[in-house]
């Protein structure tokens, strides 16, 4: 089993409700069980602006899938869930990044991973430093609280979800 963090945000439509129905469709893959879950935050979007804000999150998933069959599940989950992939960085029902895949390093043509922008983005690193603040980026050599201490998070709105 491969441990994997995945990170999942909405900005269209019922946000609460399309996250909850992707959680549940995570349970539900084949050789993997979801063994960790962050807070749930709003954040303004990234590299796009003009847009509604985000509700953000990282889970924790063990995994026999490989990274491509992982990524056909999540790819699958978005287009049930009503992605449409109009612009790069766009408003989205739901996206689901997978940001490491054990400690591998791929770089293939439809999947790169690490996910190149974790680094940068405060609503990955936040949550996903509430459930794997010690993980070591297999590339840059850092942890992922240390790369966190690196980035803006004021902007972050922790969320309560019951």
């Amino acid at each position: 089993m491969t441990k994997v963090y995945l990170s999942l945000g909405s900005n269209l439509g019922a946000r609460i409700s399309i996250i909850s129905e992707t959680l549940e469709r995570l349970l539900s893959l084949p050789e993997s069980k979801v063994i960790g879950l962050s807070e749930f935050y709003e954040t303004p979007a990234w590299g796009k602006e003009d847009q509604p804000d985000f509700i953000n999150l990282c889970c924790e998933l063990e995994t026999a899938l490989s990274a491509q069959d992982l990524l056909t599940y999540c790819q699958q989950i978005e287009q049930d869930l009503g992605r449409e992939r109009k612009e790069k960085w766009g408003p989205r029902t739901i996206d689901i990044d997978i940001l490491f895949f054990g400690q591998e390093v791929i770089n293939e043509e439809n999947l790169v991973i690490p996910h190149p922008y974790i680094q940068e983005r405060a609503f990955v690193l936040q949550p996903l430093s509430d459930i794997a603040p010690d993980f070591v980026h297999p590339v840059l050599n850092q942890s992922i609280k240390d790369l966190l201490a690196k980035v803006d998070i004021s902007d972050l709105v922790q969320l309560v979800i019951e």
